[in-house]
């Protein structure tokens, strides 16, 4: 099992007028430690117009920024709005960055989640898986030798060569959002690697693992000639502490995370500058809604977060992504926590993960055959993304 860090760049009000210069420093700064730590992938999204839960609009930016600071760590796109960005500029970007970072790019691309990020860019909501798949399609031959053209229904685009071309061949890893359960077994379909939220119990883990190897050994179907890319992974709230009281002091960002994007979801969007998050998150916390969701996480002692993650081991997830970055979470504890997992927790799941890689192998190969798992709703419940509370 390999180990990323995810970063929304979030900044909860009050702002002060260099609040997103120190936050972007800052994340750059824990980015370098974890590359000397040995983290594995550093994660990065894109969105648009949220403010306080994510002010990270340009991440290609930022990446090549991270590039030079880093040795090994891969840089991951997670994700790219393709809905809201040109096939051809994606390509530009990404080509270009896997160029200065050395070929480190990991490409993970996803239709965008609301009307406050689609409409500004003339996309409708209920048309964004079809641009997606759109968008794939138009992508994937511009990373290739020569010219490339397309004529679909949303993208139509005359013969060019698309420039640079990316170090890697013949394109960085492909990955797809999946905020959605439904999306890990599509995800399989496609030949894609699943980007998702943890998971609630380790059976729905165990369960979501099998539907997406199942799909991609028997009932693979790629949208467009690209090379595939099996793996899952998943993005869990982190705080690594001494004790467990202290870590859930700390992690009070991982709550807000989940209270600011659940709030986005479920709201239409407001008038700039008329919302303060961070306020109504102080409501929230006084709600039997925020008990139920301030557990969960990779939260804890190393002890503790150990026992966990065995349990994620055992589901064979390739990859576990640490949201630390989150709320007004401080960069001293959030440095601290990636130093004190990285000395006593990653170093036995990392002598493990060869262990893995031969189950996976032989999943692959057809020599080991996973359980056919219904994954409908009535059988395998999804999460539910229930408007928030903000009285108590």
């Amino acid at each position: 099992m390999k180990f990323g860090i995810f970063y929304e760049h979030q900044l909860p009000r009050p702002w002060e007028a260099d609040s997103e210069h120190r936050l972007l420093q800052q994340s750059l700064d824990q980015i370098e430690l974890a590359d000397r730590l040995g983290y594995h992938y550093a994660w990065e999204v894109e969105h648009h117009f949220l403010e306080e839960y994510s002010h990270s609009s340009a991440p290609e930016v930022f990446l090549g920024a991270a590039s030079q600071r880093t040795t090994n760590i891969r840089l991951g796109h997670g994700i790219i709005q393709l809905t809201t960005n040109h096939p051809a500029r994606v390509a530009e970007r990404v080509s270009t960055l896997d160029l200065v970072s050395n070929g480190r790019v990991e490409l993970g691309i996803g239709e965008g989640s609301t009307t406050t990020e689609l409409h500004p860019f003339d996309r409708r909501f209920r048309d964004k898986r079809e641009v997606w798949e759109d968008g794939v399609r138009a992508l994937i031959p511009m990373f290739g030798e020569g010219g490339a053209e397309y004529h679909g229904t949303h993208y139509d685009f005359p013969l060019r060569n698309v420039l640079p071309k990316p170090l890697q061949k013949p394109h960085p890893p492909l990955w797809v959002a999946c905020s959605q359960r439904d999306t890990i077994e599509a995800a399989g379909v496609w030949g894609m690697g699943a980007l998702g939220f943890q998971f609630v119990s380790a059976g729905e883990a165990h369960a979501w693992v099998a539907a997406y190897y199942n799909a991609y050994t028997k009932r693979l179907a790629r949208i467009a000639d690209y090379a595939t890319n099996p793996n899952i992974a998943v993005v869990c709230g982190f705080m690594c502490c001494p004790s467990d009281e202290e870590a859930h002091v700390k992690a009070d960002g991982w709550t807000f995370f989940a209270f600011a994007l659940r709030y986005y979801s479920t709201r239409p969007p407001g008038e700039p500058g008329s919302l303060n998050l961070w306020d109504e998150y102080q409501s929230f916390r006084r709600t039997p809604q925020f008990e139920k969701m301030h557990a969960g996480g990779l939260i804890g002692s190393p002890d503790t977060i150990r026992t966990k993650l065995r349990k994620f081991e055992a589901s064979h997830v390739d990859q576990v992504i640490l949201l630390n970055q989150a709320g007004r979470n401080t960069h001293d504890d959030i440095c601290s926590s990636l130093q004190l997992f990285a000395r006593e927790v990653m170093p036995e799941f990392n002598e493990r993960d060869a262990e893995h890689q031969d189950w996976k192998h032989k999943v692959l190969a057809g020599e080991i055959a996973l359980d056919e798992v219904d994954t409908s709703p009535e059988a395998l419940p999804r999460p539910a993304r229930r408007p928030i509370e903000t009285t108590a």
